[in-house]
């Protein structure tokens, strides 16, 4: 594991799946691909930070947990992660993990809810410290299946009915170069495709939120979206995933020119709000996986800060979250270093603007109690 850094070893352990999350065919038109590789530690280490303002409350209102072969992310592996920064409470998004094995097709991502469920109890007991894990979870139906989506929603939302706040039906669909694993029937805009409308139309009635992940050609079905479906809030996810490997490597100026206009359409619709961070994923293209080094808060900021400023600007800080994406982000960098560049960022925003992203809209938005 020395050799972490190396490009090949990360192809090798089926890293460029869509949105750099292994699938297990979830949904129809995904393809399983392998588990995803994590760092060595000691690569990690090689980028040593202590946390700056560790006082500062926050709220990560994206990561995941699973347990796979050889790849395993759980209670304790999260813990560990955020011990330097002061995080309150967390947000679980889905990631195809713990499905059930058997019963009805659809209903089979109840199951990792049902594990989400447990963690969380594990969390609340207080053993594990004083930050709260998976206060609110985001699971997954496919919403295709139109009407008769609403009894795996109700089915979800039973599952645990004190933090089960939303869907994510991920529409992050590329070409070949970008994601290899993607099934050559994989729809293209399935945000805009009426069957799947249907199964949109069921979430309101219920109270749920919906995740919105695709990359930054399709933002504009997400606003397309928005704008059919005013009363329903859709957490925008990891800044609309730009593109920066296969056939949009050394693009970065062509894609920021084209993703800009974009997010300021989706930014009019007063139903969005937005998750800065999430773009340390190897398809971002950066390759900070590629370095002998991981990098410095202040060298993730020169990278990110115009990606950053750009959404704050278009979506104002009452409606932005910093996100952490761990541990798909751990591929790039440390969890310390990750946060520590977020509050580089913010230095020049009042008290009230940064308690809002790194704690307050992720509160209000998906109702967390306070911890």
């Amino acid at each position: 594991m020395s050799n972490i850094t190396r490009r090949g070893f990360f192809q090798q352990a089926g890293l460029y799946t869509a949105g750099g999350l292994a699938l297990s065919g979830a949904l129809p038109g995904l393809v399983a691909t392998p588990a995803l590789a994590q760092p060595a530690p000691d690569w990690l280490s090689l980028t040593d930070e202590a946390a700056l303002e560790p006082e500062l409350p926050i709220i990560d209102p994206h990561h995941h947990l699973w347990d796979r072969p050889g790849n395993r992310y759980l209670l304790e592996d999260l813990i560990e992660d955020t011990q330097a920064h002061n995080v309150r409470q967390t947000v679980f998004v889905e990631c195809t993990s713990m499905y059930r094995a058997d019963g009805p097709e659809e209903f089979r991502v109840v199951g990792e809810t049902e594990f989400v469920q447990g963690v969380a109890a594990q969390s609340a007991s207080g053993g594990y410290g004083e930050t709260r894990v998976a206060s609110g979870i985001v699971g997954t139906a496919d919403l295709r299946l139109g009407d008769r989506v609403a009894p795996v929603l109700e089915a979800q939302m039973a599952a645990s009915p004190q933090r089960f706040r939303g869907i994510r039906h991920r529409a992050a669909v590329a070409d070949r170069s970008v994601v290899p694993s993607q099934a050559a029937d994989a729809p293209q805009h399935v945000l805009l495709d009426p069957e799947f409308r249907k199964g949109y139309a069921q979430l309101r009635p219920l109270g749920l939120s919906f995740e919105g992940w695709l990359y930054h050609t399709h933002i504009a079905d997400l606003t397309d979206l928005a704008k059919a479906f005013p009363d329903t809030t859709i957490i925008f996810n990891h800044l609309g995933g730009p593109i920066g490997i296969g056939s949009y490597a050394g693009r970065r100026a062509e894609v920021f020119a084209a993703w800009k206009p974009a997010i300021a359409e989706l930014a009019k619709c007063p139903n969005v709000v937005a998750k800065v961070g999430g773009i340390q994923m190897v398809v971002n293209g950066y390759g900070w996986h590629e370095r002998e080094r991981p990098p410095t808060s202040d060298e993730l900021l020169a990278a990110n800060q115009d990606w950053y400023n750009y959404t704050i600007d278009q979506f104002g800080p009452e409606r932005c979250m910093f996100e952490s994406n761990f541990p798909v982000d751990k591929l790039s960098c440390s969890y310390t270093v990750l946060w520590n560049q977020f509050k580089k960022l913010t230095r020049g925003f009042s008290a009230d603007e940064r308690a809002a992203m790194f704690h307050d809209t992720a509160k209000r938005v998906y109702r967390l109690p306070q911890v």
